[in-house]
């Protein structure tokens, strides 16, 4: 069989939006400048397209044109090595997701132990964002909440109470089991993260669960967020203003 039509073939199996590289090719053709050439030549005929440098992809094709891959595809390597978890998607994707805002971003944020420059995929500004905490594929949903937290100024086309009672309303749905558990991985975020979540968890959760919470502040730090006591009637409690 021909490198052309090995290619091909195994293409036609991949779904849409499916990213994939030279890599995806091996071990039954070894030929990286042969695979590379086949693959470029695809796309000048339009039968694939090219993401990045090296990275195509299966395109969806609708009225409006080709629709790119989702953004997880986008950046699959580098939220796993192997068969161990190294990132995951936060920030503004999540966002949408949660319901904390309707914009759609070009900008996707990964959540790293170890993170690295900013860089580009196509569309999409790929940046970085440091977490403190072990990331295991059970407590990512935790973190992206605190991240939330964490970079609540930052959610885009909403204010900040909206976005406070967006929060409060995801995890005051989380059963206690979670709730505990994000007390816990706070403790590796911020000092405004850990107040913002006290305040809210405090309205759930009995006085004992938020004490390690209360204890790891500093009494006499203001926490400038902007939310109102509208929204937040205990937050004068927890030194937010």
């Amino acid at each position: 069989m021909q490198v052309s039509e090995y290619i091909r073939n195994t293409i036609n199996r991949f779904s849409l939006g499916y990213v994939f590289t030279y890599r995806d090719f091996n071990p039954e053709v070894n030929d990286r400048e042969a695979i590379i050439k086949a693959l470029n030549r695809m796309v000048a005929k339009g039968e694939i397209a090219k993401l990045s440098k090296g990275k195509y992809y299966k395109p969806k094709e609708t009225i409006f044109g080709l629709v790119p891959p989702d953004q997880y595809q986008v950046v699959k390597d580098l939220l796993g090595k192997g068969d161990r978890i190294i990132g995951y998607l936060t920030g503004y994707s999540v966002y949408t997701k949660l319901g904390l805002t309707t914009q759609v971003s070009n900008t996707i944020q990964i959540g790293r132990n170890e993170t690295r420059p900013a860089l580009q995929r196509g569309l999409y500004k790929i940046s970085f964002v440091k977490q403190r905490n072990t990331i295991t594929e059970k407590n990512i949903p935790l973190l992206q909440i605190l991240d939330a937290f964490r970079f609540i100024k930052k959610i885009p086309d909403t204010t900040i109470n909206d976005a406070c009672k967006g929060l409060f309303e995801i995890v005051k749905n989380f059963n206690e089991s979670d709730q505990v558990q994000m007390i816990r991985l706070a403790k590796k975020y911020p000092p405004a993260t850990r107040a913002l979540l006290g305040a809210m968890l405090e309205r759930v959760l009995d006085k004992k669960a938020v004490e390690p919470l209360v204890n790891s502040l500093n009494p006499i730090t203001k926490y400038k967020i902007g939310v109102s006591i509208n929204c937040l009637p205990n937050a004068t409690k927890w030194n937010i203003q």
